[in-house]
């Protein structure tokens, strides 16, 4: 959980211009983890992608924009035949649909850090989507953001789900570290 003092003081930087011009997403210090549920919500599924990319744009008035990328084929469940079977057309189609992408469109600061508006697609499918995030300037200058956001995956055309075995709600959890560049 992010201190108040925290976020008023990310708050501060991003009206007052300081935090102004392009930033990029460290890969190495940022981790984005999806979670479901599968036997019939009995046994958690976790994943970890290792391949991560994204960029922001904050302008001299405070407005963000931005884009995150995950490499579907990097998900990562420490289980090969189940990594195998989501990277097909049952579910990411990873060689059809390398990235998952999210488009940030607008950000609006909350007390509780951030209100993030923009793009979710995956596969072929893209939604509008908004959720809440925590940010705050770390103590290197950089920017961190994290959010736990729930996706049901039929919404993007993820519909597999052998003898309603599978939960159809997943949860994608982000760390990502901004840095300026």
């Amino acid at each position: 959980m992010t201190a108040p003092s925290q976020q008023a003081a990310w708050q501060a930087q991003l009206a007052d211009g300081s935090l102004a011009g392009n930033w990029r997403l460290d890969p190495a210090r940022s981790t984005a983890t999806l979670r479901s549920k599968s036997m019939w919500g009995l046994v958690p599924v976790k994943g970890v992608f290792r391949d991560l990319d994204g960029s922001a744009t904050i302008s001299a008035t405070g407005e963000v924009t931005g884009r995150i990328t995950l490499a579907t084929g990097s998900l990562d469940t420490k289980n090969a035949r189940r990594d195998k079977h989501l990277r097909s057309e049952d579910f990411f189609l990873s060689e059809k649909f390398p990235v998952i992408t999210f488009t940030l469109d607008k950000l609006t600061p909350a007390s509780t850090g951030a209100v993030l508006s923009g793009t979710l697609t995956v596969r072929d499918h893209s939604r509008p989507i908004t959720f809440n995030a925590e940010a705050s300037p770390a103590g290197d200058g950089d920017v961190v953001l994290d959010a736990t956001i729930q996706v049901d995956r039929s919404e993007y055309g993820l519909n597999w789900n052998k003898l309603g075995m599978v939960s159809m709600h997943n949860t994608i959890t982000i760390h990502t570290v901004f840095t300026r560049g």
